[in-house]
Protein backbone atom coordinates (compact mmCIF):
# COMPACT_ATOMS: atom_id res chain seq x y z
CA UNK A 1 0.00 0.00 0.00
CA UNK A 2 3.08 2.69 0.33
CA UNK A 3 3.97 2.10 -2.84
CA UNK A 4 0.49 2.44 -4.30
CA UNK A 5 0.72 5.58 -2.44
CA UNK A 6 3.36 6.74 -3.92
CA UNK A 7 2.35 6.07 -7.17
CA UNK A 8 -0.73 8.07 -6.79
CA UNK A 9 1.58 10.94 -5.20
CA UNK A 10 3.56 10.78 -8.49
CA UNK A 11 0.01 11.04 -10.28
CA UNK A 12 -0.63 14.39 -9.09
CA UNK A 13 2.65 15.63 -8.90
CA UNK A 14 2.65 15.20 -12.57
CA UNK A 15 -0.45 17.55 -12.71
CA UNK A 16 -2.02 14.16 -13.36
CA UNK A 17 -5.62 13.31 -12.32
CA UNK A 18 -5.67 9.93 -10.22
CA UNK A 19 -9.21 9.91 -9.84
CA UNK A 20 -10.63 11.81 -12.72
CA UNK A 21 -14.46 12.69 -13.04
CA UNK A 22 -14.69 11.24 -15.96
CA UNK A 23 -12.79 9.81 -19.28
CA UNK A 24 -14.28 9.41 -22.98
CA UNK A 25 -15.73 5.99 -22.74
CA UNK A 26 -17.49 5.01 -26.14
CA UNK A 27 -18.07 1.35 -25.68
CA UNK A 28 -18.18 -1.45 -23.01
CA UNK A 29 -16.10 -4.60 -23.23
CA UNK A 30 -18.70 -6.49 -23.96
CA UNK A 31 -20.06 -4.51 -26.69
CA UNK A 32 -16.44 -4.87 -27.99
CA UNK A 33 -16.73 -8.39 -28.00
CA UNK A 34 -20.02 -8.63 -29.32
CA UNK A 35 -19.37 -6.45 -31.85
CA UNK A 36 -15.97 -7.54 -33.42
CA UNK A 37 -16.39 -11.41 -32.40
CA UNK A 38 -15.97 -12.14 -36.73
CA UNK A 39 -12.25 -10.95 -36.15
CA UNK A 40 -9.75 -13.58 -37.14
CA UNK A 41 -5.84 -13.91 -36.40
CA UNK A 42 -4.33 -10.26 -37.24
CA UNK A 43 -7.18 -8.72 -38.35
CA UNK A 44 -7.41 -4.90 -37.88
CA UNK A 45 -10.65 -2.55 -38.33
CA UNK A 46 -9.43 1.15 -38.24
CA UNK A 47 -12.38 2.26 -35.29
CA UNK A 48 -11.43 3.77 -32.56
CA UNK A 49 -12.64 3.41 -29.50
CA UNK A 50 -12.30 4.45 -25.98
CA UNK A 51 -12.62 1.81 -23.24
CA UNK A 52 -12.30 1.09 -19.41
CA UNK A 53 -11.56 -1.19 -16.98
CA UNK A 54 -10.11 -2.85 -13.86
CA UNK A 55 -7.01 -4.54 -14.69
CA UNK A 56 -6.83 -7.88 -13.33
CA UNK A 57 -3.30 -9.08 -15.19
CA UNK A 58 -0.75 -7.35 -16.61
CA UNK A 59 2.88 -8.37 -18.79
CA UNK A 60 5.41 -5.80 -19.12
CA UNK A 61 8.09 -6.14 -21.25
CA UNK A 62 10.30 -4.01 -23.31
CA UNK A 63 8.62 -2.30 -26.28
CA UNK A 64 5.02 -3.84 -26.03
CA UNK A 65 2.96 -4.24 -22.73
CA UNK A 66 -0.51 -6.31 -22.60
CA UNK A 67 -3.19 -5.56 -19.91
CA UNK A 68 -6.37 -7.54 -19.51
CA UNK A 69 -9.34 -5.57 -18.43
CA UNK A 70 -12.60 -6.71 -16.40
CA UNK A 71 -15.91 -4.95 -16.26
CA UNK A 72 -18.72 -6.39 -14.48
CA UNK A 73 -20.97 -6.95 -17.25
CA UNK A 74 -25.03 -6.70 -17.22
CA UNK A 75 -25.71 -10.47 -16.71
CA UNK A 76 -23.11 -10.67 -13.76
CA UNK A 77 -21.04 -12.76 -16.03
CA UNK A 78 -17.36 -10.76 -16.28
CA UNK A 79 -16.43 -9.59 -19.13
CA UNK A 80 -12.76 -8.86 -20.12
CA UNK A 81 -11.07 -8.03 -23.25
CA UNK A 82 -7.42 -7.63 -23.56
CA UNK A 83 -4.99 -3.86 -24.24
CA UNK A 84 -1.77 -3.93 -25.90
CA UNK A 85 0.17 -0.88 -25.37
CA UNK A 86 3.38 -0.73 -27.90
CA UNK A 87 6.42 2.00 -27.96
CA UNK A 88 5.48 2.82 -31.66
CA UNK A 89 2.00 4.27 -30.79
CA UNK A 90 1.48 5.88 -27.36
CA UNK A 91 5.32 6.80 -27.35
CA UNK A 92 8.44 6.54 -24.88
CA UNK A 93 6.82 9.09 -21.80
CA UNK A 94 3.25 7.14 -21.81
CA UNK A 95 4.81 3.68 -21.62
CA UNK A 96 7.41 4.39 -19.47
CA UNK A 97 4.67 5.76 -17.09
CA UNK A 98 2.29 2.96 -17.70
CA UNK A 99 5.27 0.36 -16.32
CA UNK A 100 5.55 2.60 -13.38
CA UNK A 101 2.51 3.77 -12.35
CA UNK A 102 -0.41 1.11 -12.95
CA UNK A 103 -1.28 -2.09 -10.68
CA UNK A 104 -3.40 -5.05 -10.81
CA UNK A 105 -6.91 -3.36 -9.50
CA UNK A 106 -6.42 -0.31 -10.92
CA UNK A 107 -8.97 1.05 -13.20
CA UNK A 108 -7.55 2.37 -16.33
CA UNK A 109 -8.86 4.10 -19.75
CA UNK A 110 -7.33 2.52 -23.52
CA UNK A 111 -8.39 4.95 -26.34
CA UNK A 112 -7.36 2.98 -29.42
CA UNK A 113 -7.82 1.00 -32.64
CA UNK A 114 -9.94 -2.81 -32.10
CA UNK A 115 -7.63 -4.84 -33.70
CA UNK A 116 -6.72 -8.83 -33.37
CA UNK A 117 -3.46 -9.87 -32.38
CA UNK A 118 -1.34 -12.53 -34.05
CA UNK A 119 -2.59 -15.43 -31.70
CA UNK A 120 -6.61 -13.89 -32.71
CA UNK A 121 -7.26 -12.48 -29.06
CA UNK A 122 -9.74 -9.37 -29.85
CA UNK A 123 -7.48 -6.41 -28.41
CA UNK A 124 -7.46 -2.69 -28.22
CA UNK A 125 -4.23 -1.42 -29.38
CA UNK A 126 -3.65 2.21 -27.79
CA UNK A 127 -2.60 5.00 -29.09
CA UNK A 128 -3.17 6.50 -25.63
CA UNK A 129 -4.10 5.64 -21.92
CA UNK A 130 -5.41 7.01 -18.77
CA UNK A 131 -5.51 5.96 -14.83
CA UNK A 132 -9.83 6.20 -14.24
CA UNK A 133 -8.95 5.26 -10.72
CA UNK A 134 -5.77 4.09 -8.58
CA UNK A 135 -6.60 1.30 -6.45
CA UNK A 136 -4.51 1.73 -2.70
CA UNK A 137 -5.29 -1.59 -1.48
CA UNK A 138 -3.86 -5.33 -3.73
CA UNK A 139 -6.23 -7.75 -5.61
CA UNK A 140 -6.40 -10.36 -3.61
CA UNK A 141 -4.46 -13.72 -5.85
CA UNK A 142 -7.13 -14.70 -8.19
CA UNK A 143 -6.18 -18.12 -8.91
CA UNK A 144 -5.88 -18.68 -4.76
CA UNK A 145 -9.53 -18.00 -4.36
CA UNK A 146 -11.23 -16.17 -0.89
CA UNK A 147 -12.08 -18.20 1.86
CA UNK A 148 -15.94 -17.85 3.33
CA UNK A 149 -15.39 -15.03 5.84
CA UNK A 150 -13.88 -12.70 3.49
CA UNK A 151 -16.35 -13.39 0.90
CA UNK A 152 -19.41 -12.38 3.10
CA UNK A 153 -17.29 -9.76 5.07
CA UNK A 154 -15.75 -7.78 1.84
CA UNK A 155 -18.26 -8.60 -0.55
CA UNK A 156 -16.90 -6.09 -2.67
CA UNK A 157 -13.93 -7.40 -3.23
CA UNK A 158 -15.82 -11.29 -3.83
CA UNK A 159 -17.56 -9.23 -6.75
CA UNK A 160 -14.91 -8.15 -7.99
CA UNK A 161 -12.94 -11.84 -8.76
CA UNK A 162 -15.53 -14.11 -8.83
CA UNK A 163 -18.44 -14.20 -11.55
CA UNK A 164 -20.55 -16.54 -8.63
CA UNK A 165 -20.97 -13.79 -6.49
CA UNK A 166 -21.49 -11.25 -9.31
CA UNK A 167 -24.60 -14.03 -11.37
CA UNK A 168 -26.15 -14.19 -7.35
CA UNK A 169 -27.46 -10.57 -7.43
CA UNK A 170 -28.29 -11.10 -10.68
CA UNK A 171 -30.11 -14.25 -10.11
CA UNK A 172 -31.47 -12.87 -6.70
CA UNK A 173 -33.45 -9.25 -9.07
CA UNK A 174 -34.34 -11.68 -11.46
CA UNK A 175 -36.47 -14.30 -8.85
CA UNK A 176 -38.02 -10.63 -7.24
CA UNK A 177 -38.44 -9.62 -10.36
CA UNK A 178 -40.27 -12.92 -11.82
CA UNK A 179 -42.30 -12.41 -8.15
CA UNK A 180 -43.58 -8.96 -8.97
CA UNK A 181 -44.42 -9.81 -12.67
CA UNK A 182 -46.74 -12.77 -11.29
CA UNK A 183 -48.48 -10.56 -8.75
CA UNK A 184 -49.37 -8.05 -11.14
CA UNK A 185 -50.58 -10.35 -13.60
CA UNK A 186 -53.11 -10.97 -10.97
CA UNK A 187 -54.21 -7.48 -10.21
CA UNK A 188 -51.89 -7.03 -7.04
CA UNK A 189 -50.82 -3.71 -5.64
CA UNK A 190 -47.48 -3.39 -4.07
CA UNK A 191 -47.11 -1.04 -0.66
CA UNK A 192 -44.57 -0.32 1.61
CA UNK A 193 -45.51 -0.72 5.36
CA UNK A 194 -43.52 0.70 7.90
CA UNK A 195 -40.43 -0.38 9.55
CA UNK A 196 -40.57 1.24 12.96
CA UNK A 197 -43.91 0.50 14.75
CA UNK A 198 -45.45 0.79 17.95
CA UNK A 199 -46.64 -2.80 18.74
CA UNK A 200 -44.88 -5.52 16.80
CA UNK A 201 -47.06 -8.48 15.60
CA UNK A 202 -47.85 -10.79 12.45
CA UNK A 203 -45.70 -13.44 13.90
CA UNK A 204 -44.05 -15.16 16.63
CA UNK A 205 -40.54 -13.49 16.81
CA UNK A 206 -38.47 -11.34 19.08
CA UNK A 207 -38.12 -8.32 17.65
CA UNK A 208 -35.36 -5.34 17.71
CA UNK A 209 -36.37 -2.79 20.16
CA UNK A 210 -35.11 1.21 19.30
CA UNK A 211 -36.37 4.32 20.83
CA UNK A 212 -37.95 7.25 18.63
CA UNK A 213 -36.97 10.70 20.09
CA UNK A 214 -39.28 12.95 18.30
CA UNK A 215 -41.91 10.82 20.44
CA UNK A 216 -39.98 10.16 23.82
CA UNK A 217 -41.04 6.96 22.45
CA UNK A 218 -40.10 2.99 22.33
CA UNK A 219 -40.26 1.75 19.16
CA UNK A 220 -39.59 -1.69 17.50
CA UNK A 221 -38.56 -2.66 14.01
CA UNK A 222 -41.52 -4.57 12.16
CA UNK A 223 -41.20 -8.64 12.34
CA UNK A 224 -43.62 -8.88 9.39
CA UNK A 225 -45.78 -6.67 7.34
CA UNK A 226 -49.34 -8.48 7.63
CA UNK A 227 -51.31 -6.31 10.06
CA UNK A 228 -50.47 -3.34 7.90
CA UNK A 229 -51.64 -5.04 4.70
CA UNK A 230 -54.69 -6.49 6.72
CA UNK A 231 -55.61 -2.97 7.05
CA UNK A 232 -55.44 -2.38 3.56
CA UNK A 233 -57.70 -4.76 2.55
CA UNK A 234 -60.14 -3.51 5.42
CA UNK A 235 -59.92 -0.25 3.50
CA UNK A 236 -60.76 -1.84 -0.18
CA UNK A 237 -57.12 -2.47 -1.74
CA UNK A 238 -58.73 -6.37 -2.37
CA UNK A 239 -55.01 -7.46 -3.74
CA UNK A 240 -51.76 -6.00 -1.90
CA UNK A 241 -48.24 -6.92 -1.24
CA UNK A 242 -45.34 -5.53 0.51
CA UNK A 243 -41.98 -7.38 -0.40
CA UNK A 244 -39.27 -6.22 1.85
CA UNK A 245 -36.68 -6.57 4.91
CA UNK A 246 -38.13 -7.70 8.08
CA UNK A 247 -35.78 -7.97 11.42
CA UNK A 248 -36.07 -10.60 14.12
CA UNK A 249 -33.66 -10.50 16.95
CA UNK A 250 -32.68 -14.20 16.78
CA UNK A 251 -30.50 -16.63 15.96
CA UNK A 252 -27.74 -16.58 13.03
CA UNK A 253 -27.01 -19.82 11.19
CA UNK A 254 -26.88 -21.40 7.73
CA UNK A 255 -30.84 -21.04 7.33
CA UNK A 256 -31.75 -17.67 9.16
CA UNK A 257 -30.65 -14.37 9.55
CA UNK A 258 -31.57 -10.97 11.49
CA UNK A 259 -32.80 -9.03 8.66
CA UNK A 260 -34.02 -11.02 5.73
CA UNK A 261 -36.50 -10.19 2.88
CA UNK A 262 -39.70 -11.31 2.59
CA UNK A 263 -42.91 -11.42 0.61
CA UNK A 264 -46.33 -11.14 2.06
CA UNK A 265 -49.58 -10.89 0.04
CA UNK A 266 -53.10 -10.94 0.90
CA UNK A 267 -55.95 -11.34 -1.54
CA UNK A 268 -60.12 -10.70 -0.72
CA UNK A 269 -62.60 -13.53 -1.08
CA UNK A 270 -59.54 -16.41 -1.32
CA UNK A 271 -58.59 -18.72 0.73
CA UNK A 272 -55.94 -21.14 1.70
CA UNK A 273 -56.47 -23.50 -0.92
CA UNK A 274 -56.61 -20.30 -3.75
CA UNK A 275 -52.99 -18.68 -2.41
CA UNK A 276 -51.50 -22.33 -2.71
CA UNK A 277 -52.25 -22.54 -6.29
CA UNK A 278 -50.47 -18.45 -6.23
CA UNK A 279 -47.79 -19.98 -4.34
CA UNK A 280 -47.20 -22.78 -6.70
CA UNK A 281 -47.46 -20.11 -9.94
CA UNK A 282 -45.18 -18.07 -7.66
CA UNK A 283 -42.38 -20.37 -7.27
CA UNK A 284 -42.65 -21.95 -10.79
CA UNK A 285 -42.22 -18.58 -12.15
CA UNK A 286 -39.01 -18.62 -10.65
CA UNK A 287 -38.29 -21.43 -12.26
CA UNK A 288 -38.67 -20.88 -15.68
CA UNK A 289 -36.47 -17.49 -14.89
CA UNK A 290 -33.78 -19.51 -13.42
CA UNK A 291 -33.83 -21.66 -15.92
CA UNK A 292 -34.95 -25.03 -14.47
CA UNK A 293 -38.00 -26.87 -12.82
CA UNK A 294 -35.37 -29.59 -11.37
CA UNK A 295 -33.20 -28.47 -8.30
CA UNK A 296 -30.56 -29.97 -7.00
CA UNK A 297 -30.11 -30.18 -3.04
CA UNK A 298 -28.53 -31.65 -0.19
CA UNK A 299 -31.31 -34.05 0.08
CA UNK A 300 -31.27 -34.72 -3.25
CA UNK A 301 -32.79 -33.42 -6.88
CA UNK A 302 -36.27 -32.00 -6.51
CA UNK A 303 -38.52 -32.17 -9.85
CA UNK A 304 -41.06 -29.17 -9.35
CA UNK A 305 -42.46 -30.18 -11.67
CA UNK A 306 -44.05 -33.64 -10.29
CA UNK A 307 -46.70 -33.74 -7.65
CA UNK A 308 -47.41 -30.87 -4.82
CA UNK A 309 -49.15 -33.07 -2.11
CA UNK A 310 -51.21 -32.32 0.80
CA UNK A 311 -49.59 -33.79 4.46
CA UNK A 312 -51.88 -33.17 7.52
CA UNK A 313 -49.79 -32.44 10.99
CA UNK A 314 -51.44 -34.85 12.76
CA UNK A 315 -51.60 -37.86 10.23
CA UNK A 316 -47.84 -36.97 9.11
CA UNK A 317 -46.68 -36.88 12.87
CA UNK A 318 -48.61 -40.39 13.39
CA UNK A 319 -46.93 -42.10 10.47
CA UNK A 320 -43.57 -40.97 11.44
CA UNK A 321 -43.73 -42.28 14.82
CA UNK A 322 -45.42 -45.55 14.46
CA UNK A 323 -48.90 -44.62 16.52
CA UNK A 324 -51.84 -42.32 16.83
CA UNK A 325 -51.38 -38.61 17.53
CA UNK A 326 -54.46 -36.48 17.86
CA UNK A 327 -55.87 -33.46 19.73
CA UNK A 328 -56.27 -35.59 22.63
CA UNK A 329 -53.20 -37.26 22.85
CA UNK A 330 -51.90 -36.39 26.58
CA UNK A 331 -48.57 -33.87 26.75
CA UNK A 332 -46.56 -36.33 28.49
CA UNK A 333 -46.82 -39.28 25.79
CA UNK A 334 -45.41 -36.12 23.28
CA UNK A 335 -42.82 -35.69 25.44
CA UNK A 336 -41.93 -39.76 25.90
CA UNK A 337 -42.08 -39.89 22.15
CA UNK A 338 -39.83 -36.78 21.92
CA UNK A 339 -37.02 -38.10 23.94
CA UNK A 340 -37.58 -41.70 22.26
CA UNK A 341 -36.35 -39.48 19.03
CA UNK A 342 -33.95 -37.23 19.91
CA UNK A 343 -35.86 -34.38 19.89
CA UNK A 344 -35.01 -31.72 22.83
CA UNK A 345 -38.65 -31.11 24.73
CA UNK A 346 -39.35 -28.67 27.01
CA UNK A 347 -41.63 -29.53 30.61
CA UNK A 348 -43.15 -26.16 29.70
CA UNK A 349 -44.55 -27.05 26.30
CA UNK A 350 -48.56 -27.12 25.93
CA UNK A 351 -50.05 -29.92 24.17
CA UNK A 352 -50.42 -28.03 20.85
CA UNK A 353 -46.75 -26.82 20.93
CA UNK A 354 -45.19 -30.04 21.59
CA UNK A 355 -47.01 -31.35 18.60
CA UNK A 356 -45.86 -28.84 16.12
CA UNK A 357 -42.40 -29.33 17.49
CA UNK A 358 -42.15 -32.98 16.85
CA UNK A 359 -43.52 -32.55 13.75
CA UNK A 360 -40.63 -29.56 13.25
CA UNK A 361 -38.02 -32.09 14.29
CA UNK A 362 -39.11 -35.76 13.03
CA UNK A 363 -40.96 -35.50 10.01
CA UNK A 364 -40.27 -31.67 8.35
CA UNK A 365 -36.40 -32.88 7.36
CA UNK A 366 -38.00 -36.01 5.63
CA UNK A 367 -40.15 -33.74 2.97
CA UNK A 368 -38.20 -33.13 0.34
CA UNK A 369 -40.97 -32.81 -2.74
CA UNK A 370 -42.68 -29.95 -2.57
CA UNK A 371 -45.57 -30.89 0.31
CA UNK A 372 -48.09 -28.26 2.10
CA UNK A 373 -48.12 -29.04 5.43
CA UNK A 374 -51.76 -28.25 6.84
CA UNK A 375 -54.44 -28.29 9.63
CA UNK A 376 -52.27 -27.11 12.43
CA UNK A 377 -53.14 -26.96 15.84
CA UNK A 378 -54.62 -23.67 16.75
CA UNK A 379 -52.15 -22.15 18.39
CA UNK A 380 -49.73 -22.69 15.77
CA UNK A 381 -50.49 -19.81 13.54
CA UNK A 382 -52.84 -17.41 16.19
CA UNK A 383 -54.25 -15.16 12.48
CA UNK A 384 -55.24 -18.44 10.87
CA UNK A 385 -58.95 -18.64 11.09
CA UNK A 386 -60.48 -21.55 12.28
CA UNK A 387 -60.80 -24.96 10.35
CA UNK A 388 -64.15 -24.77 8.40
CA UNK A 389 -64.45 -28.46 9.24
CA UNK A 390 -62.81 -29.01 13.10
CA UNK A 391 -63.14 -26.51 15.38
CA UNK A 392 -59.57 -27.95 16.89
CA UNK A 393 -57.97 -26.78 13.56
CA UNK A 394 -56.58 -24.24 11.65
CA UNK A 395 -56.79 -23.11 7.93
CA UNK A 396 -53.19 -22.80 7.50
CA UNK A 397 -50.09 -24.26 5.94
CA UNK A 398 -46.36 -24.14 5.76
CA UNK A 399 -44.60 -24.76 2.20
CA UNK A 400 -41.84 -27.69 2.61
CA UNK A 401 -39.43 -28.36 0.18
CA UNK A 402 -35.93 -29.98 0.31
CA UNK A 403 -36.51 -30.11 3.93
CA UNK A 404 -37.05 -26.72 4.71
CA UNK A 405 -39.72 -24.38 4.90
CA UNK A 406 -39.83 -22.08 2.32
CA UNK A 407 -43.30 -20.40 2.83
CA UNK A 408 -46.63 -19.83 4.53
CA UNK A 409 -50.56 -19.31 3.72
CA UNK A 410 -53.78 -18.93 6.20
CA UNK A 411 -57.61 -18.25 5.40
CA UNK A 412 -56.88 -15.22 7.49
CA UNK A 413 -58.71 -14.71 10.78
CA UNK A 414 -62.01 -12.11 10.54
CA UNK A 415 -63.52 -12.39 13.16
CA UNK A 416 -62.63 -9.35 15.55
CA UNK A 417 -64.29 -10.82 18.54
CA UNK A 418 -61.62 -14.10 17.89
CA UNK A 419 -58.86 -12.18 16.82
CA UNK A 420 -58.95 -10.48 20.40
CA UNK A 421 -59.09 -13.50 22.39
CA UNK A 422 -56.14 -14.85 20.08
CA UNK A 423 -54.26 -11.64 21.06
CA UNK A 424 -55.03 -11.21 24.54
CA UNK A 425 -53.47 -15.17 24.59
CA UNK A 426 -50.40 -13.91 23.26
CA UNK A 427 -50.18 -10.94 25.51
CA UNK A 428 -50.79 -13.42 28.32
CA UNK A 429 -47.95 -15.41 26.94
CA UNK A 430 -45.64 -12.03 26.74
CA UNK A 431 -46.16 -11.31 29.99
CA UNK A 432 -45.09 -14.80 31.49
CA UNK A 433 -41.54 -13.83 29.67
CA UNK A 434 -42.42 -15.42 26.06
CA UNK A 435 -39.76 -12.79 23.98
CA UNK A 436 -41.16 -14.47 20.75
CA UNK A 437 -45.07 -13.32 21.59
CA UNK A 438 -47.06 -11.07 19.80
CA UNK A 439 -48.49 -7.90 21.63
CA UNK A 440 -52.40 -6.76 21.75
CA UNK A 441 -52.61 -4.92 18.85
CA UNK A 442 -55.41 -2.39 19.16
CA UNK A 443 -55.36 -0.17 16.37
CA UNK A 444 -55.35 -3.62 13.96
CA UNK A 445 -58.19 -4.64 15.96
CA UNK A 446 -60.22 -1.94 15.36
CA UNK A 447 -59.85 -1.64 11.78
CA UNK A 448 -61.28 -5.87 12.02
CA UNK A 449 -63.68 -4.42 13.77
CA UNK A 450 -65.04 -2.35 10.54
CA UNK A 451 -65.28 -5.69 8.08
CA UNK A 452 -62.98 -7.49 6.74
CA UNK A 453 -63.57 -9.81 3.31
CA UNK A 454 -63.02 -12.93 3.76
CA UNK A 455 -59.25 -13.53 2.53
CA UNK A 456 -55.75 -15.36 1.94
CA UNK A 457 -52.71 -14.47 2.75
CA UNK A 458 -49.11 -15.87 1.86
CA UNK A 459 -45.82 -15.55 3.59
CA UNK A 460 -42.39 -16.46 1.64
CA UNK A 461 -39.15 -16.05 2.20
CA UNK A 462 -36.97 -14.67 -0.53
CA UNK A 463 -33.70 -15.79 0.79
CA UNK A 464 -34.78 -19.15 1.00
CA UNK A 465 -36.28 -19.23 -2.22
CA UNK A 466 -32.82 -18.01 -3.88
CA UNK A 467 -31.17 -20.63 -1.47
CA UNK A 468 -33.39 -23.22 -3.34
CA UNK A 469 -32.57 -22.40 -6.62
CA UNK A 470 -29.23 -21.50 -5.82
CA UNK A 471 -28.20 -24.01 -3.73
CA UNK A 472 -25.76 -21.97 -0.65
CA UNK A 473 -26.17 -20.49 2.12
CA UNK A 474 -28.23 -17.63 3.52
CA UNK A 475 -25.20 -15.37 3.97
CA UNK A 476 -24.40 -15.64 0.38
CA UNK A 477 -27.43 -15.04 -1.00
CA UNK A 478 -27.98 -11.63 0.76
CA UNK A 479 -25.53 -9.30 -0.40
CA UNK A 480 -24.06 -7.59 2.46
CA UNK A 481 -25.37 -10.07 5.05
CA UNK A 482 -25.08 -9.14 8.64
CA UNK A 483 -21.84 -9.86 10.75
CA UNK A 484 -19.50 -9.80 14.24
CA UNK A 485 -17.73 -7.22 14.17
CA UNK A 486 -13.67 -7.76 13.10
CA UNK A 487 -12.14 -9.03 15.93
CA UNK A 488 -14.87 -9.70 17.82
Amino acid sequence: MRIRMDKRSKLIDAGVEAYPVGVERTHSLSEIREKYAYLEADDTTGDVVGITGRVVFVRNTGKLCFATLQEGGVDGKGTRLQAMLSLANIGEEALAQWKALVDLGDHVFIKGEVISSRRGELSVMAESWAMASKALRPLPVLHAGLNEETRVRQRYVDLMVRDEAREMVYTRAAITRSIRETLHRHNYVEVETPVLQLVHGGATARPFETHLNAFDQKMTLRIATELFLKRAVVGGIDRVYDMGRVFRNEGVDSTHSPEFTTLECYEAWADQFVMAERMKELILDVADVVGTRTVQTEAGEINLDGEWRWLGVYPGLSEAVGEEITPDTPLERLLEIGDAHGVKTDALWTQEKAVVELFGEIVEPTLINPTFVYDYPPSAQPLARPHRENHRLIEAWDLIIGGMERGTAFSELIDPVIQRERLTEQSRLAAEGDDEAMQLDEDFLRALEYGAPPMGGIGLGIDRLVMLFTGVGIRETILFPLLKPEGH
